[in-house]
């Protein structure tokens, strides 16, 4: 059986930069192999990633995820190749396109379909991180160099000044089967939210089932360490619901057509009511133990290491854990 590494979510983490070397610091003895950072619509991915670099010598550096929409290919490219520079080659670049309602309203550029976006950006990326050759494209999103409308017509193909760093793992933050299937094809690994280890067959199978040796598939995963179960659910219900039920619109919203695959319809329907109605209590009561269960590691530390055995044995190649509360991340440390 393959080994399965553990990572850690930072995110949460907010203050000043010693909270952050801290938390990495701890990391690192306890033993976690990576840690992981993400963006949204405040703090970016990577300026805390480089700031780790400068405190650890042997964590591997995650961004789960950075918004592809936010910067053009190369601008990733450039951050990428500084990071792998500083670090020396821990950067794990982890990519995803977002959503609508941030990519328009926050960072106000047209929202794209994902996969063939998804597939330019990376061919684009992947030229400007092997730094062999001028990047040069030509496709129906990105084109590089640009000569379209309201171009000078001076624009000339370039090849970076950094060294190039290729072996760079690229993963792809996919829910749709038709993005995880580009994924597949195009990228180095999957990085999965609301991971289950008993239906992510239902959702996946088919195209997980067509990956290389080697690819990488790196769930993040909610957990709570503690004696009362039912309160350790109570914690981590506000995300799942927050997620199910407020990260789209009714007729959009990427992870509750996921858990809807898993076979929770009536539950993801019932919790998108209540949270676009405005009850996000409701929401968050209407999310159901075994759905908890099933997306999440809760409880003691007996019953935690009996739930990984499920994520173990399984495809994945890393599990972040995102503990709610970052004093757990010892006691999640050792029962891996």
């Amino acid at each position: 059986m393959t080994e399965v590494t553990l990572g850690l979510s930072l995110a949460g983490i907010r203050g000043k930069g010693a909270s952050l070397a801290e938390v990495a610091r701890r990391a690192e003895q306890a033993g976690y192999d990576s840690v992981w950072t993400g963006e949204a619509w405040g703090a970016d991915a990577f300026t805390p990633l480089a700031f780790i670099a400068g405190i650890t010598t042997r964590l591997r550096l995650g961004t789960a995820i950075a918004q592809m929409p936010a910067r053009t290919p190369a601008a990733t490219a450039m951050t990428a190749l500084t990071l792998q520079q500083l670090s020396g080659g821990r950067l794990i670049l982890g990519l995803g396109a977002s959503g609508p309602q941030v990519v328009e309203g926050w960072h106000g550029v047209p929202y794209r379909p994902p996969v063939q976006m998804t597939r330019e950006y990376l061919a684009i990326l992947r030229q400007a991180l092997a730094g062999t050759a001028k990047v040069a494209f030509e496709g129906s999103v990105y084109q590089v160099p640009y000569t379209g409308p309201g171009s000078t017509g001076q624009g000339r193909a370039l090849r970076s000044q950094l060294p190039g760093a290729p072996q760079t793992p690229i993963l792809i933050a996919a829910l749709g089967p038709k993005n995880v299937a580009m994924t597949v094809a195009e990228a180095d690994g999957l990085l999965p939210y609301l991971w289950s280890p008993r239906h992510w067959k239902n959702a996946w199978g088919e195209a997980l089932a067509a990956a290389p040796a080697g690819f990488q598939i790196a769930p993040t995963v909610l957990a709570c360490v503690g004696d009362d179960v039912e309160a350790c659910r109570d914690e981590v219900r506000p995300r799942i619901a927050l997620h199910i039920g407020g990260m789209g619109s009714k007729t959009k919203n990427f992870y509750a057509n996921l858990v809807a695959r898993y076979g929770y319809v009536e539950e993801a329907n019932r919790i998108q009511d209540l949270f676009l109605g405005g009850d996000r209590a409701g929401a968050c009561a209407a999310v159901p133990d075994d759905l908890v269960d099933d997306l999440a590691l809760v409880g003691p530390p007996a019953r935690i290491a009996d739930q990984l055995a499920a994520w173990r044995d399984g495809p994945l190649s890393t599990v972040i854990v995102e503990p709610t509360d970052h004093t757990m991340l010892e006691a999640i440390a050792g029962i891996w």
